[in-house]
């Protein structure tokens, strides 16, 4: 189970990593960070600074998925190490690099990272379902 929680903070960190790769855009950009109205600010962003709060975004999203489907399998008894730990290595190295991919612009490979990420959440599932019904 150690991996599985290791794998869930990786993933809880990562939109904050995306936020501070956001945050150097913007003073890039628009010269100083406004803490009073960030998010209006944010807005303006353009470019590569755009896909770095785009992929902060996106990352709190896929946690969920992930999270849930972490605890479901939890709950239903699966096996921590196997396939459950192999989904949970294969998500964390697909949302690290589709973040990567999401602020250097490269459209088709965060597609096809953001497509494994959510593959292996879904594995996950299909892992305490499994279990669940006693397949």
């Amino acid at each position: 189970m150690t991996l599985q929680i290791i794998c869930l903070l990786i993933g809880a960190v990562l939109p904050y990593l995306w936020f501070g790769v956001s945050l150097r855009y913007t003073k890039l950009q628009l010269g100083s960070i406004d803490l009073d109205a960030p998010r209006l600010q944010a807005a303006r962003l353009t470019g590569a600074g755009a896909r770095a709060r785009d992929a902060q975004h996106n990352a709190w999203e896929a946690l969920v998925l992930f999270g849930v489907a972490n605890v479901t399998a939890l709950v239903a008894g699966v096996e921590p190490t196997g396939h459950w730990a192999l989904a949970a290595v294969l998500w964390v190295s697909a949302r690290l690099l589709h973040g990567g991919f999401y602020i250097v612009g490269m459209a088709l490979m965060r597609g096809l990272c953001f497509a494994i990420g959510v593959a292996m959440s879904l594995w996950i599932f299909g892992l305490a379902l499994a279990v669940d019904l006693d397949l």
